[in-house]
């Protein structure tokens, strides 16, 4: 039993809903490379934790369910919805955060309303925000990048850290995210929205060490891969281009007029683009064929949307990144959105008459 698609983000390309998948999924190496570089294996052990506990999880449900076990499974949408899962996670989380992720995802977002094709949101966000919310304190524990580290971090040692908190030496999660200076290291966002609310100023915060010389070390590296994956994409006609760019106008504009009114307590525009999720979510979450709107009007304005979301909640929220959220939110928008910019039927006059 093949299963085939007809919209964004795999839209355009009639073909196995397998082939699109593995399309998708090839296009996020360039992001999940510059991830390894940078914060060394925690991520690609996430992706295979999350990968293989979704696999188990779509088996099981869709064995108690008697569906086509086999082409369901193998049609690459639990193995998307993983590896989008992992690379949204600190890179030091605990092994059963991927696991809990991954079921939650499979089981209760996806399977639980009837498969691929008919859930209303996104199953990698909203398994993301549920651990955020669940589990606030193993979601924040970001790594710091390798080069600021003051414990060098083999695969070894990240898998004993994964699965038992220390690593072979003995050092401590919390010891590894600290600084040589003393201070524990977190994002650029985080460290940006702590410092204004202590009153230091933007330009006094980009003298973090996390900072680096532009927007952040790694994560300005990991955006730009994803931006390239998307790209991809694009050029293939697996997205619809219109979302993401919306997107990041949107974005863009918002942080603009910000900066623009108050730049010592607005970050640049560059800056909101390459760091946390940005890069992944236009291009990768946003554009979900399912949980998305579906019309092309729709679509500009799911991303609009999308865009001051973002900036809204990384400005004045509690949450430094604010993709997943405003990814959740917009998928609630998604059906209201489509009814109001669905194309008249042609014979069909406006208003129905």
């Amino acid at each position: 039993m093949a299963f085939w698609i007809a919209s964004s983000p795999h839209s355009h390309i009639q073909e196995k809903t397998s082939a699109l998948m593995r399309l998708v999924i090839y296009a996020t190496v360039p992001g999940i490379l510059a991830q390894w570089y940078f914060f060394g294996w925690g991520n690609i052990i996430h992706i295979t934790l999350a990968m293989l506990t979704a696999l188990i999880a779509e088996f099981f449900v869709l064995s108690l369910r008697k569906h086509h076990i086999k082409d369901q499974v193998l049609d690459g949408s639990a193995l998307l919805t993983a590896v989008l899962i992992g690379v949204s996670l600190p890179a030091l989380a605990p092994w059963w955060i991927s696991v809990l992720g991954a079921l939650f995802a499979i089981i209760i977002v996806k399977q639980l309303y009837g498969g691929l094709g008919h859930n209303p949101f996104n199953p990698a966000m909203a398994a993301y925000v549920m651990l955020l919310v669940s589990f606030p304190v193993q979601m924040t524990m970001w790594q710091p990048p390798l080069s600021l580290m003051q414990v060098q971090l083999s695969f070894g040692d990240t898998l004993s850290t994964i699965f038992t908190s220390f690593t072979a030496d003995g050092y401590s999660v919390e010891q590894l995210r600290t600084h040589i200076d003393g201070f524990t290291m977190a994002t650029p966002l985080d460290t940006l929205k702590t410092n204004l609310t202590v009153g230091l100023t933007v330009i006094e915060s980009m003298n973090s060490p996390i900072i680096g010389e532009h927007f952040g070390i790694g994560w300005e590296w990991i955006n730009a891969g994803f931006l390239i994956g998307g790209l991809f994409l694009i050029a293939k006609k697996a997205i619809d281009w219109r979302t993401p760019v919306s997107f990041l106008a949107s974005l863009f504009v918002c942080s603009l007029i910000a900066f623009l009114i108050s730049p010592d307590s607005s970050a640049s525009t560059m800056f909101h683009w390459f760091n946390g999720a940005c890069m992944l979510g236009a291009f990768f979450i946003l554009t979900d064929p399912v949980s998305g709107a579906t019309s092309t009007k729709g679509r500009i304005l799911v991303g609009i949307l999308a865009g001051a979301l973002v900036y809204i909640i990384r400005k004045f929220g509690g949450y430094p990144d604010a993709v997943a959220f405003s990814v959740l939110l917009c998928n609630m928008a998604a059906p209201l959105i489509d009814q109001y910019t669905r194309p008249r039927t042609y014979g069909h006059a406006k208003g129905g008459e």
